[in-house]
């Protein structure tokens, strides 16, 4: 008996300590998603006015064109996929890939069809693993990404299209509700759809003429667009972690508090036995 008690001790000792862990993880988690969600939530004007004047020049333009608002017959799609680089974030990552997978299933017969610029090693390491055509990664993200980090990504993605490598570019990521509640998301990048583009309000004068100007925006909107989903996506990763570290110290609490309990059970029936063995040696001798 005296052996199972130390177990448990044991045992109780090892969960208190994971108990401090994971709570110290959530603290942590919750300071930094305040930063992330404000960078997030500051980024979507930004987008939504260059999302104005594109639909602006596009719609107050006759016979304006562009490469990247020009669809053509899909034979290749390119996927950009946001994941995180650690674990730890609940069912964060789990669930836009098990999303990616669901497109890719859908929407493709080979591996030739689609190719795959993934940001985040879990995303990587998942691909990998499935021989999946990966065509450019960024790992190793800090939690308060800059631009210049994914620029080359961005890039890559956004000229493939224009230069009819890819016919069209999804982004794939977690769009960040709030701390408890995350969307896995499957958007099109490219081609910019024109159906979005009526019922602008605002009139602009534009030097030295739309095209031009179309022709310095659209990269830039389309880059922007994946850096935002970016932000939507580390937010979504920290509410997540904050969550699970929150759940795993809930957890942790209740069995320590089981396993006092069977502590204290255990050790009430050793004392009662010893006083039993005693109380018998007594009356033997008697």
């Amino acid at each position: 008996m005296a052996k199972g008690i130390r177990e448990i001790k044991r045992q109780i000792k090892s969960i208190q300590n994971t108990r401090q862990i994971t709570k110290a993880m959530e603290m942590v988690a919750s300071a930094k998603l305040r930063k992330a969600q404000e960078k997030a939530q500051a980024s979507r004007p930004y987008v939504e006015k260059l999302r104005e004047v594109v639909s602006s020049i596009a719609a107050g333009s006759e016979g304006i064109s562009h490469p990247m608002m020009v669809s053509r017959p899909v034979k290749r799609t390119a996927y950009i996929v946001i994941t995180s680089d650690g674990g730890l974030v609940g069912g964060y990552n789990a669930n836009v890939l098990r999303k990616v997978m669901d497109e890719l299933h859908s929407r493709h017969s080979s591996k030739s069809e689609y190719g795959l610029f993934v940001i985040g090693r879990k995303g990587r390491e998942y691909f990998n693993r499935r021989d999946l055509p990966v065509v450019s990664e960024i790992t190793e993200l800090s939690d308060a990404p800059r631009f210049a980090d994914i620029k080359s990504l961005a890039y890559a993605a956004v000229q493939g299209f224009e230069e009819e490598e890819y016919d069209e570019v999804y982004i794939c990521y977690s769009k960040f509700i709030n701390a408890i509640t995350q969307v896995p998301t499957v958007d099109r990048l490219l081609p910019f759809d024109r159906v979005d583009q009526h019922g602008v309000s605002a009139t602009y004068e534009y030097e030295p003429s739309p095209e031009g100007v179309l022709e310095v925006l659209l990269p830039k909107y389309a880059e922007t667009l994946i850096f935002g989903a970016l932000l939507e996506g580390k937010a979504s990763e920290l509410g997540a972690k904050m969550t699970a570290m929150g759940s795993a110290t809930k957890n942790a609490t209740t069995m320590i508090g089981e396993l006092t309990l069977t502590y204290n059970r255990a050790r009430q029936a050793a004392i009662t036995q010893e006083i039993t063995e005693i109380v018998a040696g007594a009356n033997a001798q008697s």
